[in-house]
């Protein structure tokens, strides 16, 4: 079952070229999916539209089965958001700030607490919201989205302003709901590293239109296009010469030599010939592709 489905999701601003196109989102009930995509590929624009923040202007959107035109207040209920930047009221303090949004969605007052040490802003005390850093902002962005637990969290880039540790102490924070409360979580970012670590599903959008859809292993699975062995040798004409004997392409780039990829019994064949031929061998190393390689290959 999809958690959150659009069909033909389609938006423009004005009369330009629609920034969504036709977009087929589907997200897996209890998955964390990554939505990737450059600035201006239509990221925001997407989630704005999957919450009604815009007024969708062609195709359907349905959340946990039901029509969001049709059940709009019932699927708002249930879901949590961070989109850009977090409102937040400056002069108050985090748990000022969470007290409003507490009383809107009627949430227990223990709540609150709750998802301040779930963010680790438990300490914050008296400090007004406006003296938080960025960092602290986000994670108080992100306790206001689960103030009224819910079972879809959406957030476009909430890793953005935190350090290193915070980064990772957002990672695992999302997959510990994810895990322990099953909460559905759709998530955009351009951190492709800390996306790769966190998702096991991923979207692909590109000049407002979907150019890959499906599990994290799907995706990766794509490296082995472009999988090879790189030979680091004293004399890489002289390795290309090796494998011309053994029948075998390559070719000289700045690493070394690159080879497509060879079984392991091949390559120890390699290097018996390199050293027979009396070439110094500095290093034999299998070469993939790392996500944000795959990602530049998908949207170009």
């Amino acid at each position: 079952m999809y958690c959150v489905e659009t069909d033909h999701l389609t938006y423009r601003f004005a009369r330009n070229e629609p920034v969504v196109r036709n977009v087929h989102l589907q997200v897996p009930q209890g998955s964390i999916y990554g939505f990737l995509g450059q600035n201006g590929a239509g990221k925001t624009t997407t989630l704005r539209l999957i919450l009604g923040l815009l007024k969708k202007q062609q195709g359907i959107i349905t959340i946990f089965g039901k029509s969001f035109e049709e059940h709009r207040l019932q699927i708002l209920r249930e879901i949590g958001s961070l989109i850009e930047s977090p409102s937040l009221y400056g002069h108050l303090t985090a748990v000022e700030n969470l007290t409003i949004y507490q009383k809107i969605h009627q949430a227990p007052k223990n709540r609150i607490q709750e998802v301040l040490e779930l963010v680790g802003l438990s300490g914050t005390g008296k400090k007004k919201a406006g003296q938080f850093s960025l960092g602290m902002k986000q994670r108080l962005g992100l306790a206001i989205a689960l103030i009224n637990k819910p079972s879809l969290l959406i957030l476009d880039e909430p890793t953005n302003g935190l350090d290193p540790n915070g980064i990772i102490e957002m990672r695992e924070l999302l997959k510990q709901l994810q895990r322990e409360q099953g909460i559905t979580i759709l998530i955009s970012s351009h951190l492709l590293a800390e996306i790769e670590k966190l998702v096991t599903h991923v979207g692909i959008i590109n000049q407002g239109q979907l150019i890959f859809q499906g599990t994290l292993p799907e995706l990766m699975s794509r490296r082995e296009q472009s999988a090879g062995i790189v030979l680091n040798t004293s004399d890489s004409q002289r390795t290309m010469g090796v494998l011309e004997q053994l029948h075998l392409g390559g070719a000289v780039e700045s690493s070394g030599v690159v080879l497509p990829f060879v079984q392991k019994e091949i390559v120890a064949n390699i290097a018996r010939e390199l050293v027979r031929s009396d070439i110094a061998i500095y290093g034999i190393q299998q070469r993939t592709d790392d996500l944000e390689t795959i990602f530049m290959n998908a949207i170009k």
